[in-house]
């Protein structure tokens, strides 16, 4: 790393497909794995961004207290093979939004395949076994040098919550979201009974939800323009959750009946929410131009949408049909990690989130504005003009009401469209 003295930040953000990809044996690849995945926890902590300079810091703080061969190894790999990527790519590529082919992704040790097969065999979701398998990383080089996850035992477990809660000073959600998976690890994927887990627990705090008045909610679109408004008053008017509103295809919208129905969503549950009136206009002619687009592509012979991996080998042309479209496709070619190919993927994340954050900022809101304040707009609203609780539960994709009764607090008048008895 002596060579390397730029400041600049570095984003290589399909590290993890190239490596999986690469030549190296199953044992170089994990240790390269652990090392960077421990390198960005490092540049999170401290703030800075990846580049060859935090890298330089990082090597230091390594070396005061053990060897660092395994992490110049995996440094150099990382930086080598993002700038080599990154000279090469002719087309952007999703973050992390299709998951790899599931035959060719099982793991580089023994811990991670048998978490991986037991997260399928249970049915999660993509992202879940994708956190999970982020925990079981992070719990590994915690360990590293001294034993590996297999060889763990509960005060290990615990050790590892522990130093969550006081040193990095982690959230409660997100100390549970990591004993979650290392329970789940231990007792389901390596089939080990570690009994009670004595660790330190963050502390809990309920936040209130950040919410915008209708008044605000009509400033935000209005500094928002074409299909960037499109999609915040769709989020707001339907309460959806920001993946679910990128992930929407054709046949999820129903402008006759007015209903969305989303699929999959938080859960892996569906359900139908409310279509807003005043958007099948709009919705309607956002619909013919994308028609015109669809019939570009095939006559271009593109290989269609991305599909989940079973329904595509089940339905192998329907990735080419209409109703499979993203509602909010991308401008430009996305590379498929399953094989390479160039095809049309939905809208990321991303340049969708800055656009809100920028809008609210030109219509001059003292709030913290993000497109999941539109769902919170959404369900307080509703409570607002009077809507059951129940049917708000409903709308949103609730588990629990108590989930939704968070809403109640930050209500301009309390209570359900209840009157005061002195009115």
């Amino acid at each position: 790393m002596s060579q390397l003295s730029s400041s600049a930040s570095f984003s290589f953000p399909g590290w993890k497909e190239v490596l999986s990809a690469c030549t190296l044996p199953g044992s170089a690849k994990a240790s390269v794995c652990r090392e960077i995945i421990t390198y960005l926890h490092f540049c999170k902590q401290q703030r800075v961004p990846a580049s060859f300079d935090s890298a330089r810091r990082y090597l230091a703080s390594r070396e005061a207290s053990a060897p660092a061969s395994e992490t110049r190894v995996a440094l150099r790999w990382f930086f080598r093979e993002g700038r080599r990527v990154s000279a090469h790519a002719s087309v952007s590529a999703p973050r992390r939004s299709v998951p790899p082919l599931a035959a060719s992704d099982q793991g580089h040790s023994f811990w991670e395949s048998a978490l991986i097969k037991a997260c399928r065999e249970k049915g999660f979701l993509w992202r879940t076994e994708v956190t999970y398998r982020e925990w079981g990383t992070r719990f590994a080089a915690f360990l590293h040098p001294h034993r590996t996850p297999q060889l763990a035992e509960a005060s290990h477990v615990g050790e590892f919550l522990s130093d969550l809660a006081v040193r990095q000073r982690v959230s409660a959600n997100t100390q549970r979201q990591a004993l979650n998976a290392l329970v789940f690890l231990m007792k389901e994927a390596l089939k080990r009974e570690i009994g009670d887990i004595p660790f330190h627990r963050s502390r809990s705090s309920a936040k209130v939800p950040v919410v915008l008045t209708k008044e605000e909610c009509g400033r935000v679109f209005n500094e928002l323009d074409g299909t960037s408004r499109l999609m915040a008053e769709l989020m707001y008017g339907a309460g959806l959750r920001l993946m679910e509103l990128l992930r929407l295809r054709i046949h999820h919208l129903d402008l006759e009946r007015g209903q969305v129905t989303v699929y999959a969503g938080k859960g892996n549950k569906h359900r139908v929410t409310v279509l807003p009136n005043a958007l099948r206009p709009r919705l309607s002619a956002h619909l013919e131009r994308l028609r015109h687009l669809h019939v570009e592509d095939q006559q271009r012979g593109l290989p269609g949408v991305w599909l989940p991996e079973g329904l595509d080998r089940k339905y192998p042309n329907a990735g080419r049909e209409w109703l499979w479209q993203w509602v909010f496709p991308s401008r430009k070619l996305m590379n498929d990690p399953k094989g390479g190919a160039q095809r049309r993927h939905h809208l990321l994340d991303t340049p969708f989130q800055k656009a809100i954050k920028l809008a609210a900022a030109r219509a001059g809101l003292d709030k913290r504005v993000t497109p999941h304040v539109f769902r919170h707009s959404f369900a307080t609203h509703l409570l607002e003009a009077g809507s059951d609780i129940r049917t708000v539960q409903d709308l949103l994709g609730h588990e629990s009401v108590e989930t939704t009764q968070i809403y109640l607090h930050v209500m301009q008048k309390p209570g359900i469209g209840v009157r005061s008895p002195l009115d």
